[in-house]
Parts: structure tokens; sequence; C-alpha cells
């Protein structure tokens, strides 16, 4: 049986049975952005360490990532430590190290992880989903020349797709579109930490002009629990980001991905670095 292209992007091995915390792993080409891995998958990364952790308590509620520098090809040692274990919830440290060309170990990611054991209580989604056309009446994006990853997902826009005519007429930054891994692979929480930053960088969609971007640091919280991720399969779940301010040579990014039932799974936040 083969192994799907994401397992493969996230997948680490414990690099000393007496020591649980630290893992090794190595940068899937399959996922590569132009500079290093696509974001997403390194995040995903983080949380896939916490997730197989024997000390693990519950699911998680909640994944910062910040990008200290892009993760180059080849190996690289990921350390994922619980730093405090309360009765429902825990507090996770990760830190990412690879050695350079020089021979030097530096930091390329550090994140914190918080895990809970969820409960029953009164819910309630606040947040609809848009209505928008179901995800096989809308086109697939097309792929994009020099940029690997885009090729691992199924992504359908209904709006806000990259502009095609970069003339600084842009209107908004809103951006609507149905996403899943390809092929089809059931939905875990890593592959939705991951899903969480499929968008394109705002500043292009609402200038309509492409500049040098980055995600400096990402948060994804969690509101789905495992029974829902099962619930979603192999579906697609319908992403929506905006801007809500550029200014100084950053802008944040917020997102939604509800699965097609209508149920609210995950939103983020993120700070993007761009140029002039």
């Amino acid at each position: 049986m083969s192994t799907h292209p994401f397992d493969e992007a996230v997948r680490l091995q414990v690099a000393d049975p007496a020591c649980p915390d630290v893992y090794t792993g190595t940068s899937s080409p399959a996922y590569w952005n132009m500079v290093g891995p696509f974001g997403g998958t390194t995040a995903a990364t983080a949380l896939q360490a916490v997730m197989q952790h024997p000390a693990r308590l519950g699911e998680p509620i909640a994944l910062t990532v910040n990008y200290a520098a892009a993760l180059g090809a080849g190996p690289f040692t990921l350390t994922a430590r619980p730093v405090r274990t309360n009765r429902s919830t825990q507090h996770w440290a990760v830190e990412i190290v690879q050695t350079d060309a020089s021979g030097a170990d530096g930091v390329v990611l550090t994140a914190t992880i918080v895990t809970a054991a969820r409960r029953e209580t009164w819910g309630q989604n606040d947040v609809p989903m848009p209505s928008v056309p179901a995800p096989l009446e809308v086109t697939r994006q097309a792929f994009i020349a020099g940029v690997e990853w885009i090729n691992r997902y199924d992504m359908r826009p209904v709006r806000g797709a990259i502009p095609q005519v970069l003339d600084g007429s842009g209107q908004d930054s809103v951006t609507q579109l149905w996403v899943r891994d390809d092929s089809p692979r059931a939905l875990d929480f890593p592959a939705l930490a991951a899903m969480a930053d499929v968008f394109y960088p705002r500043v292009w969609l609402r200038r309509a002009t492409r500049v040098p971007a980055g995600t400096v640091s990402i948060t994804t919280y969690f509101h789905a629990d495992s029974r829902q991720l099962a619930q979603s399969g192999q579906g697609y779940l319908l992403g929506q980001a905006r801007g809500q301010a550029f200014r100084n040579g950053f802008f944040d990014q917020t997102a939604q991905l509800w699965n097609e039932a209508g149920t609210l799974l995950a939103i983020s936040t993120q700070m993007v670095y761009y140029k002039e």
C-alpha cells in the first residue's frame, strides 16, 4: 500500500528511544514552495510531533508557529517538550533545528501547542458557512509553475482567485475556496493545520500586485474534535481568508475552515511580511 505524500512530509522518527522528546525528519520536495517547504506542512510537522508523543493529553486546541527562517532541503531535528500538564490542558514547546551549509545548527521554527481533554457542553456555530456553490460546481485552480505544493491540493476558488491582471486595482482581500488533499485523504489535525495556511498572500489580492511576502507567525485554533474530523472524512473544506490591515511591511490574515456539513472546524490568524 502506498503512503500519502502528506504522511511522508510530516513523518518523524524518534531520535533516541530513551528520549521521546527528540525527533528527526526530512523536508519534503513534494510540498516545496519558492524558497523552502510550504509553511503549512512545516506547522503540521510540529503538531505531528505532539500527536505521536507518548505523554500527550487530549487533542489540540491551539497551535502557534513562528518561522525564524526557511526550512531547507534535507534532514532536521525537532524537539517537542510538555512544559506543563494540568487536569484538562497540556502546554507544549516545540523547536526545529537544521544544520546549514557551514555546518552550524540554527533554529528555523519555534512553536507552542496546547492540547486539552475535551468534554461535552452546549455548543453553537456563531460564524455560519457562507452560501457558495458545491465543490464540483466550481472549476479547479490551475497548477502554478515552480510551486510544487499547490499540486498536492485540489483547490477550487469561489471568489478571490489569484489576480491575472496585476494593475493595482484590487478592491478587497477576501478569498473563498474549496480545498482537499489530492489525492483525497481522511482529515486529521496535522492536515487541518496545513490547510489553514493554503491561502496566497492577501496583499496580492488587495493590491492586485505580486510582491515578495512570507508568513512570520501563524496561530490556528481547533474547534473540531476527532469525531468531527472523522465525520468530515475525505470531503472538501470551505476556506475563507481576508486581511484586515496592511501597514509598514506587515499585514494580518484571518481564515476560517468549514466542512461540507457547515461545521466550523478551525480558524487561524497570521502575521505576514511583505515588500513594496
